[in-house]
């Protein structure tokens, strides 16, 4: 599925009974008075690419393909090709110089040939890095140099209420630029992956949109555009609710694949409340910022490093923690086997605690 600014300058005349304006008291519109987002769009547009794939059909989907009771009547015998369904979507230049690109890893999961098209019109044959699955973020390379790569923003800058443009392959109709403002915030609650936080905007995004640039009007790509909510029906058509992972998820997952291949999501070795959890008995933190520890697990490096049920955790690697979700997601983008520090609060006091990353299976040293 795909995820996923209009300025307008309005002229007002006073009409009043036999009042006749003439014509040069009607402002004409001109270089001047005019509105254009077409010099930020020439140099960001270079940048985003559509991505064509075929991928060979899973054996569920070859069982259905073989099965002579849904075969058509005197129908031509099946072809090799047969067993490979097409896909399209859309992509980021992010290193021009080595040729990496970034897309939703449902894009080309699972991909047997993957070709990108470039704004020029070019097609490259790509290869793919790596894919993280848990993060639906992918990175292929394709193998030409002086290609436009985007500038990455922060999106711990983006505000509710910006203006965004999303730009993509909707519908594999080519490229295809539209506008809108970022909805809010660290949207969640859409599903079971303990990664979501993402950028919500009105801008409108479509099925092959996925993979392609949510971007600001500094030409900066704030966020990648991974899904829609539909309206029920079987057209996936939007509705002005898209979905975009942000730039700085994009940028740390991205790294990791280009550097080791895959992207190993770290954990603590503990379990958080909201400081106003209904079930919280805890005082003194009502009002304070962070989070509670409600649990540790036993032979974690959490426990090495000293923390204590009862700590109030109010920052990760010196960013502020909001939420447990906030906790959840800045660990899991932090890879295994890093050492990180949090700022806590015991008995009044703050204090510093250095901690190590670990897999669910990982245990701390004896």
């Amino acid at each position: 599925m795909g995820a996923l600014c209009r300025i307008a300058a309005a002229t007002f005349l006073a009409i009043s009974v036999g009042f006749t304006p003439s014509y040069s008291q009607i402002p004409i519109a001109g270089p001047a008075t005019s509105w254009t987002l077409a010099p930020l769009l020439k140099t960001v547009t270079p940048s985003v690419v559509s991505i064509a794939v075929r991928r060979p059909l899973t054996q569920n989907e070859r069982s259905l393909l073989d099965d002579p009771l849904l075969q058509e009547p005197n129908g031509a015998p099946t072809s090799p090709d047969q067993y490979n369904s097409y896909a399209a979507g859309s992509g980021v230049i992010i290193d021009g110089g080595q040729g990496f690109i970034v897309t939703g890893g449902h894009v080309v999961d699972r991909a047997s040939e993957i070709v990108v098209i470039l704004a020029d019109g070019r097609s490259l044959a790509a290869k793919m890095v790596g894919v993280d699955r848990e993060t639906d973020i992918a990175v292929v390379k394709v193998l030409a140099g002086s290609l436009t790569a985007i500038r990455m923003g922060d999106s711990e800058r983006t505000q509710v209420g910006d203006f965004v443009l999303a730009i993509g392959n909707p519908f594999n109709i080519g490229q295809t630029v539209t506008s809108g403002i970022v909805s809010t915030l660290r949207r969640r609650s859409f599903g079971s992956d303990r990664f979501e936080d993402l950028v919500q905007t009105d801008a409108a995004i479509n099925l092959g949109s996925s993979g392609g640039a949510l971007v600001n009007l500094e030409g900066e790509m704030i966020g990648m555009n991974v899904a829609i909510l539909n309206s029920g029906d079987s057209s996936s058509a939007s509705v002005g609710i898209g979905f975009a992972v942000p730039i700085n998820t994009v940028r740390t997952i991205a790294h990791q694949l280009i550097t080791y291949g895959s992207a190993r999501h770290g954990q603590l070795g503990l379990a958080v409340a909201s400081v106003r959890s209904d079930n919280l008995q805890t005082s003194g933190y009502t009002d304070a910022a962070g989070v509670v520890i409600v649990r540790i697990e036993s032979g974690s490096w959490a426990a090495l490093a000293g923390l204590r049920v009862g700590d109030l955790i109010t920052t990760f690697n010196f960013l502020p923690i909001r939420d447990p979700v906030d906790l959840q997601v800045k660990t899991a983008l932090t890879r295994v086997g890093d050492m990180v520090e949090l700022t806590i609060v015991r008995q009044g006091k703050p204090l510093s605690v250095r901690a190590k990353l670990t897999e669910p299976s990982e245990q701390k040293p004896s």
